[in-house]
């Protein structure tokens, strides 16, 4: 699958997929909504004490004005304002003097309080000199500030969530992508082990029911039923070792050389009836490993050489101390694919059958035990599987 191609989920990946996106993008708008929420009220907060401090600067140069005035007995002048703020003078006798006034506001003692969109200040800073007893100053600036920061806050907040949604759309995608590889390889290989069990199965049941028809055991039918029982067993060795836990097993020091008889003996019918000649060079050869690993090893490698190889073709094999090495004249491995080949799932050619695990046990064998492969190949001439301890 490409990089850049979308991927096609199916029904479980899709419930998967939106979980991950409904509880990302939902803890994610959550806690923008409380960030956003507690950013808005500091602000509001700085607004509302910056606003009380500039109303109680003006008031207080509006009784500065007011006292000096009185006490040099010259004419007040009262300082300007900005348009958004203004100032009313009440006298002695609770009248207006000068300004404007809201209606309803209560003047009685220094307050500080919100009405109608305007926050107020009432002072008695003038201390009643030129007989004002009160400053009251108001402003809509309050406000204005205050609708400016919500729409502020809203789009920020809007934005953040519209990028989080983006975010969390593309990392679910990047994240489903190799998860939905490995599904795609799972059923792969479920299809795979079906069709290699199919094959078997059906050459077991028509070899059995020949028999059972001819009432006669020809060495024929024997032949395809062992080969059969062998197919299977091979694929039953190979899915016991991918999928069950079996009890740890200690390494000893094993003569190689009758088991890769053994082996080689347990494949003699199956490269027969490919008319697969098998030449091997077997000389004592000792190693640190499990017995049953060991076997598995050489299953698979010869397995392989033979599922391979064309008819009329030879497995040369080849056994000496710290050194196998397993030849055949098949279809070869073209160099790319030669660094994939001992991936799980991944299979050389499509030519033959199998399920793309019999190089990936080899190769995690040759890891446990410190043994290194080496593969050299040709398309249409063969490929050559070298093993060295």
């Amino acid at each position: 699958m490409s990089e850049g191609k979308a991927i096609a989920l199916n029904s479980l990946e899709k419930k998967s997929f939106y979980s991950f996106l409904g509880l990302y993008i939902g803890s994610s708008i959550l806690f923008v909504l409380l960030s956003g929420y507690w950013y808005y009220v500091a602000q509001k907060n700085a607004i509302e004490s910056n606003t009380y401090y500039k109303l109680r600067h003006l008031s207080e140069q509006i009784s500065s004005a007011i006292i000096n005035a009185q006490m040099r007995g010259t004419t007040l002048s009262l300082p300007t304002v900005d348009p958004e703020f203004s100032y009313a003078l009440i006298s002695t006798q609770n009248k207006l003097i000068k300004g404007s006034l809201l209606k309803g506001i209560d003047i009685n003692g220094n307050a500080y309080y919100e009405k109608d969109g305007h926050m107020i200040l009432v002072s008695d800073g003038p201390l009643e000199h030129l007989n004002i007893k009160y400053v009251v100053v108001t402003t809509t600036q309050y406000h204005h500030l205050l609708q400016k920061l919500k729409e502020l806050v809203l789009t920020m907040m809007a934005a953040i969530i519209l990028m989080i949604i983006f975010v969390a759309w593309v990392l679910a995608r990047i994240f489903m992508r190799p998860i939905h590889q490995k599904v795609e390889q799972i059923e792969q290989f479920i299809q795979d082990i079906s069709h290699e069990l199919n094959t078997p199965i059906t050459a077991l049941q028509m070899s059995s029911k020949r028999a059972l028809q001819k009432k006669v055991y020809d060495e024929k039918i024997l032949t395809n039923i062992s080969i059969s029982t062998k197919q299977l067993y091979t694929i039953y060795q190979s899915l016991i070792y991918l999928n069950f836990t079996s009890p740890e097993q200690k390494a000893q020091k094993v003569d190689l050389k009758p088991l890769l008889e053994e082996s080689i003996s347990f494949y003699s019918e199956l490269s027969r009836a490919k008319h697969i000649e098998i030449v091997s060079e077997l000389s004592s050869s000792h190693m640190t490993i499990v017995t049953e690993r060991a076997r598995l090893l050489f299953s698979n490698l010869i397995s392989n050489a033979i599922k391979y190889s064309m008819p009329e073709t030879t497995i040369t094999i080849a056994l000496k101390e710290g050194f196998f090495s397993i030849r055949d004249e098949g279809v070869g491995i073209e160099k790319k694919k030669l660094r994939e080949i001992f991936k799980p799932y991944e299979r050389s050619s499509d030519i033959a059958g199998g399920f793309g695990v019999g190089l990936s046990i080899v190769a995690q064998i040759c890891k446990e035990f410190d043994i290194t492969i080496d593969v050299t190949s040709e398309l249409g001439k063969g490929s050559c599987f070298t093993l060295k301890w």
